[in-house]
Protein backbone atom coordinates (compact mmCIF):
# COMPACT_ATOMS: atom_id res chain seq x y z
CA UNK A 1 0.00 0.00 0.00
CA UNK A 2 3.08 2.58 0.73
CA UNK A 3 4.00 1.75 -3.03
CA UNK A 4 0.99 3.07 -3.98
CA UNK A 5 0.32 5.92 -1.88
CA UNK A 6 3.74 7.68 -3.05
CA UNK A 7 2.30 7.19 -7.43
CA UNK A 8 -0.66 9.25 -5.90
CA UNK A 9 0.80 11.76 -4.43
CA UNK A 10 3.57 12.79 -6.80
CA UNK A 11 0.34 12.62 -9.45
CA UNK A 12 -1.35 15.93 -8.82
CA UNK A 13 2.14 17.52 -8.60
CA UNK A 14 3.05 16.42 -12.52
CA UNK A 15 -0.34 17.76 -13.86
CA UNK A 16 0.51 21.37 -14.09
CA UNK A 17 3.97 20.16 -15.46
CA UNK A 18 1.80 18.31 -18.31
CA UNK A 19 -0.66 20.96 -19.03
CA UNK A 20 2.57 23.46 -19.84
CA UNK A 21 4.06 21.22 -21.74
CA UNK A 22 0.90 20.29 -24.15
CA UNK A 23 -0.41 24.06 -24.19
CA UNK A 24 3.12 24.62 -25.02
CA UNK A 25 2.70 22.78 -28.31
CA UNK A 26 -0.79 23.81 -29.29
CA UNK A 27 -0.04 27.45 -29.13
CA UNK A 28 3.45 27.30 -31.31
CA UNK A 29 2.84 29.76 -34.12
CA UNK A 30 4.06 29.04 -37.96
CA UNK A 31 6.98 30.72 -39.31
CA UNK A 32 8.03 31.79 -42.75
CA UNK A 33 10.98 29.22 -43.70
CA UNK A 34 11.59 30.00 -47.61
CA UNK A 35 10.50 32.58 -49.86
CA UNK A 36 11.17 32.46 -53.56
CA UNK A 37 12.58 35.13 -54.69
CA UNK A 38 14.57 34.81 -51.67
CA UNK A 39 14.55 38.50 -50.10
CA UNK A 40 17.14 40.94 -51.58
CA UNK A 41 17.50 38.24 -54.26
CA UNK A 42 18.55 40.11 -57.73
CA UNK A 43 17.08 38.00 -60.86
CA UNK A 44 17.92 37.91 -64.16
CA UNK A 45 14.74 37.74 -65.28
CA UNK A 46 10.95 37.80 -64.04
CA UNK A 47 10.04 35.47 -61.78
CA UNK A 48 6.79 33.56 -62.95
CA UNK A 49 5.53 33.16 -59.38
CA UNK A 50 6.85 34.56 -55.69
CA UNK A 51 5.93 31.27 -52.96
CA UNK A 52 6.37 31.08 -49.31
CA UNK A 53 7.06 27.72 -47.46
CA UNK A 54 6.10 27.71 -43.44
CA UNK A 55 6.55 25.39 -40.92
CA UNK A 56 2.89 24.57 -40.15
CA UNK A 57 0.03 25.23 -42.51
CA UNK A 58 -1.01 29.01 -42.74
CA UNK A 59 -3.53 30.89 -44.46
CA UNK A 60 -2.63 33.56 -46.20
CA UNK A 61 -5.70 36.38 -45.59
CA UNK A 62 -4.10 38.90 -47.99
CA UNK A 63 -0.83 39.33 -49.91
CA UNK A 64 0.51 42.35 -52.47
CA UNK A 65 3.29 42.62 -54.87
CA UNK A 66 4.25 46.25 -55.24
CA UNK A 67 6.81 48.32 -56.82
CA UNK A 68 9.45 50.95 -55.85
CA UNK A 69 7.47 53.13 -58.03
CA UNK A 70 4.42 51.83 -55.95
CA UNK A 71 2.74 49.80 -59.06
CA UNK A 72 1.08 47.58 -57.70
CA UNK A 73 0.48 44.01 -59.79
CA UNK A 74 -2.06 40.98 -59.51
CA UNK A 75 -1.21 37.76 -58.14
CA UNK A 76 -2.91 34.62 -59.30
CA UNK A 77 -3.79 32.72 -56.21
CA UNK A 78 -4.79 28.78 -56.11
CA UNK A 79 -4.78 28.06 -52.81
CA UNK A 80 -8.77 29.20 -52.18
CA UNK A 81 -7.80 30.56 -48.84
CA UNK A 82 -7.00 27.22 -47.30
CA UNK A 83 -4.35 27.11 -44.93
CA UNK A 84 -1.20 25.56 -46.77
CA UNK A 85 2.70 25.37 -45.60
CA UNK A 86 3.57 26.07 -49.40
CA UNK A 87 1.96 29.22 -50.51
CA UNK A 88 2.49 29.87 -54.67
CA UNK A 89 1.02 33.09 -56.29
CA UNK A 90 1.85 33.43 -60.14
CA UNK A 91 2.74 37.03 -61.27
CA UNK A 92 2.80 38.86 -64.27
CA UNK A 93 5.85 39.85 -66.25
CA UNK A 94 7.41 42.24 -64.29
CA UNK A 95 9.73 45.23 -65.79
CA UNK A 96 13.21 45.87 -64.63
CA UNK A 97 13.29 47.41 -60.58
CA UNK A 98 12.90 46.42 -57.00
CA UNK A 99 9.73 45.06 -55.84
CA UNK A 100 8.02 44.10 -52.41
CA UNK A 101 5.89 41.09 -51.28
CA UNK A 102 3.60 41.73 -48.18
CA UNK A 103 1.57 39.21 -46.53
CA UNK A 104 -0.81 38.41 -43.80
CA UNK A 105 -1.78 35.22 -42.63
CA UNK A 106 -3.33 33.28 -39.39
CA UNK A 107 -1.27 30.41 -37.78
CA UNK A 108 -3.02 27.05 -37.19
CA UNK A 109 -3.63 28.83 -33.24
CA UNK A 110 -5.25 32.06 -34.69
CA UNK A 111 -2.26 33.93 -34.64
CA UNK A 112 -2.23 36.77 -37.29
CA UNK A 113 0.95 36.87 -38.78
CA UNK A 114 2.47 39.50 -41.30
CA UNK A 115 5.78 39.99 -43.15
CA UNK A 116 7.33 41.36 -46.61
CA UNK A 117 10.21 40.36 -48.37
CA UNK A 118 11.50 42.29 -51.26
CA UNK A 119 13.51 41.19 -54.66
CA UNK A 120 14.92 43.32 -57.75
CA UNK A 121 14.63 42.23 -61.87
CA UNK A 122 17.52 43.73 -63.48
CA UNK A 123 16.87 42.72 -66.97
Amino acid sequence: MRHRDRHIRHGPALLPLLAALATGTAVAHSKQEVTFPEDGAVLAASPDVVSMRFDAPMRITAISLTSEAGGTFDLGRSDGMQPVTDFRATTPVLPTGRYTVDWRGLSPDGHPMNCRFSFEVAQ
